[in-house]
């Protein structure tokens, strides 16, 4: 039984599809020896012309990629020294905590403070004066 002819927006039945493909592929075939045809008897004018069409889209590409590792470099850049900046601050932070436990535990066992080791150093050169000058000589420098 004859097939009724069917619109394209009709769906085919699938042992169709095959025939179908091998129709595109052989109009894609087509199209494309046709735009080669058509290439050559253009000559060169259409190739140069693809070339410097092609020149002018590399350079734009590699422009847009040479803006966005510049951009990427500076943002890496910035990041970078934001950590560094918060890695300092948490240095000195700890450095602080241990000097402050240091001067604790120093404290618990009895050592005195370079402020007290300063201050007894002023009291023995003050005593070394006075007794210098009790008994009538020159006192030591």
């Amino acid at each position: 039984m004859p097939q009724p002819p069917q619109d394209d927006d009709t769906p085919h039945p699938a042992h169709e599809l095959p025939r179908m493909a091998r129709e595109s592929a052989q109009q894609i075939w087509l199209a494309g020896l046709g735009a080669f045809a058509k290439a050559q008897q253009e000559g060169g004018k259409v190739f140069e012309a693809l070339v410097r069409e092609g020149q002018t889209l590399q350079r734009k590409g590699q422009n847009a990629a040479e803006e966005q590792l510049s951009g990427a470099a500076q943002r890496m850049s910035h990041l970078a020294s934001g950590l560094g900046e918060r890695a300092a601050g948490q240095w000195d932070r700890l450095e602080g905590i241990f000097e402050e436990r240091v001067a604790k535990a120093l404290q618990r066992l009895g050592v005195p403070t370079a402020q007290e080791l300063q201050a007894l150093r002023e009291r023995v050169a003050a005593l070394e004066q006075a007794l210098a000058e009790q008994q009538g000589a020159k006192p030591k420098d």
